[in-house]
């Protein structure tokens, strides 16, 4: 009987035993995970801010580009072409004003372009279909400098 006690006890410290290695692997591969993500996140959002200011604009900070688009580009990226196929996107580009005096106004080419710049560090493979999506509107030079 000795034994076969002595046999009980050895089981539940294996048991235990294979219990913390899995729980530790998980833990692992969980903070893997996460590290990848911010560095692919970071990496992006470098290459945005390089492009952003070759091309002229102002760049955020990268934390607000990190936070705002992650690694996948967020909202930009879900439906890019989704809102300049809505009336509505046209029309919210507007003096500002509400009730009579609120008209669509032209926007400037500029601010339109800057998210072909953030579609292509982010979702490359939708820069076609929005760009199409441009073409089609009539855009000026509104803002000064």
């Amino acid at each position: 009987m000795t034994r076969s006690l002595m046999a009980s006890r050895h089981r539940w410290i294996y048991l235990g035993a294979i219990v913390l290695l899995v729980a530790m692997l998980v833990t692992g591969l969980l903070t893997y995970s996460q590290l990848h993500e911010t560095n692919e996140a970071n990496r992006k959002a470098q290459q945005l801010s390089e492009a952003l200011a070759a091309a002229g604009y102002p760049v955020p900070s990268q934390d607000q580009i990190v936070h705002t688009l992650g690694e996948d580009g967020g909202a930009v990226c879900d439906d890019p072409a989704g809102a300049l196929q809505q009336a509505q996107w046209k029309y919210g580009m507007s003096t500002g004003a509400a009730g009579p005096g609120q008209r669509p106004v032209l926007s400037d080419r500029e601010v339109v372009l800057a998210e072909t710049i953030v579609l292509s560090v982010y979702c490359p493979d939708k820069l076609a279909a929005i760009k199409d999506k441009i073409d089609d509107l009539k855009l000026e030079d509104t803002v000064r400098n």
